[in-house]
């Protein structure tokens, strides 16, 4: 049974405690879980990347800004969307926020249904993210039950190379190459070369 509540996690990041306290009730009153943090810094101690959870995070604070909050988790290649909240002389910030993968930014003072609306959207993103980082995390973990040899065969056969030409690649005799292969595929459950391009490529593969 999933731990993670139905309409996902929030984070709240911002210096202004009546803001928190604001977005905090807004929220929760739509049940969603909050968590609110009153500095970058200290969200960076806590944040849990295997959460489905979106961040809310106030550009100009205190201590680490939120571009450069941004800008950590970019350099922890998290998947954690995000929106800004911006007084009116940030939009150029927010802008550059968003070429760096930002989500959106909010002007002070914002609509209740705009930022609702935007979390939802988030949310919906950071599931997607979550149900792709488990897919690799399973794909990895079958592909890691290779030994070094059948790797080398799996990668020859990715590129379309036929036994004949991944036996002379290896300097082993056909029948070891299919003995590799059946390996290979009973080690990933694939029942097709197809299944088993699709495990070693991952979703960019195609049948």
């Amino acid at each position: 049974m999933s731990l993670i509540p139905k309409k996902g996690n929030v984070y709240v990041v911002d210096d202004d405690e009546a803001v928190r306290d604001s977005l905090q009730w807004l929220l929760e009153g739509k049940d969603y879980r909050v968590k609110c943090f009153d500095s970058a810094e200290s969200f960076l101690t806590r944040y849990d990347p295997r959460e489905v959870a979106c961040l809310i995070a106030d550009i100009r604070m205190d201590g680490m800004t939120g571009l450069e909050l941004q800008d950590r988790l970019i350099e922890r290649r998290s998947p954690l969307p995000i929106v800004f909240i911006t007084g009116h002389g940030d939009v150029p910030m927010a802008v550059q926020t968003m070429k760096k993968g930002a989500m959106d930014f909010i002007e002070k003072p914002f609509k209740e249904e705009e930022l609702l609306a935007l979390v939802e959207r988030m949310l919906d993103q950071a599931r997607d993210a979550f149900s792709s980082h488990q897919e690799a995390a399973s794909r990895d973990a079958l592909l890691a039950r290779l030994t070094t040899r059948e790797a080398q065969v799996l990668e020859r056969i990715v590129a379309g190379r036929l036994n004949k030409q991944i036996a002379d690649d290896l300097g082993i005799s056909i029948k070891t190459v299919e003995a590799h292969r059946a390996n290979i595929m009973e080690k990933l459950n694939a029942n097709t070369v197809a299944d088993l391009l699709k495990i070693a490529l991952g979703a960019t593969a195609k049948a």
